[in-house]
């Protein structure tokens, strides 16, 4: 699943391809990616005449800023965007289109159909599922080292179903979580309370440092991921434990464990980590 640094990285592109385009006509090729509304004619009605002024992210998912309309879209596990010319034939799982009036096409592909889409009057979105129960930014003044102790402390679960739930910070999936605690010398499955002053300064600085740097490298590929023009991240190449069970770890030498915390696979080092 596109965590944050693969969902700005999507936002980013975006921006430079479809920001003041027009949509002429919406063809859904599949209903069930609109949530809102859940008519898939008034969906297409609402969007049609309207302009995209900018392209965000907020957590995990994309916001299209339109003129009085903001379309809120999830990727989930595989959804991409890619901007084509109205001759270009339709690749396989394209599910929604976006035709636009000077004759190009945003399409909307995803081969397992978990995506979704929601509209709603510009401004609204925040208050309203499924952005309303969203927490901070990490990159935002508003997290802080005594967020997270608050987080931490007021809660009975292991620290990596804390950071995977979006409501304390968002944006956080599998890979990043896991990179993140292996940075912070941190054990995933530890009770989120146990916490020291120390560890939850080195996991704040962590979890912000090992956002930005895949960031920086246009996010992971290490599945089916690409961004808005089709181009791959390459912050796997710097993945010390995710994807790596078995291989030595790349500080100590000790083989990476693979175990199951929360329902999802974690990778980590039993000897870096604590």
């Amino acid at each position: 699943m596109p965590e944050l640094p693969e969902v700005e990285t999507v936002s980013r592109t975006l921006r430079q391809l479809v920001i003041g385009k027009t949509i002429a006509d919406v063809d859904v090729r599949w209903a069930n990616i609109i949530k809102k509304p859940d008519d898939t004619e008034q969906f297409k009605l609402e969007l049609i005449g309207q302009t995209i002024h900018e392209v965000n992210r907020r957590g995990k998912f994309l916001l299209f800023i339109l003129d009085d309309l903001t379309m809120v879209s999830h990727l989930r596990m595989e959804g991409r965007y890619g901007l084509f010319q109205k001759e270009e034939d339709l690749t396989p799982h394209t599910h929604v289109i976006f035709r636009f009036t000077d004759g190009s096409e945003l399409r909307y592909q995803d081969v397992r159909k978990f995506g979704t889409m929601h509209l709603f009057k510009k401004g609204t979105e925040e208050a309203s599922l499924p952005l309303s129960q969203l927490g901070v930014e990490p990159f935002s003044e508003a997290f802080t080292i005594d967020l997270l102790q608050k987080a931490f402390q007021s809660t009975s679960r292991t620290i990596k179903v804390v950071l995977l739930d979006q409501k304390t910070v968002v944006g956080l999936g599998n890979i990043y979580v896991d990179e993140a605690l292996f940075r912070a010398g941190i054990r995933p499955e530890r009770m989120a309370s146990s916490l020291t002053a120390k560890e939850y300064e080195r996991l704040h600085q962590e979890i912000i440092t090992t956002l930005q740097e895949a960031v920086d490298l246009g996010g992971s590929s290490v599945k089916s991921y690409v961004n808005g023009q089709g181009e791959m991240g390459m912050f796997q190449q710097q993945l010390r434990v995710y994807g790596r069970k078995g291989e030595p770890c790349l500080t100590c030498g000790d083989e990476i464990q693979k175990t199951v915390v929360g329902g999802r696979g974690t990778h980590f080092c039993e000897n870096c980590q604590n």
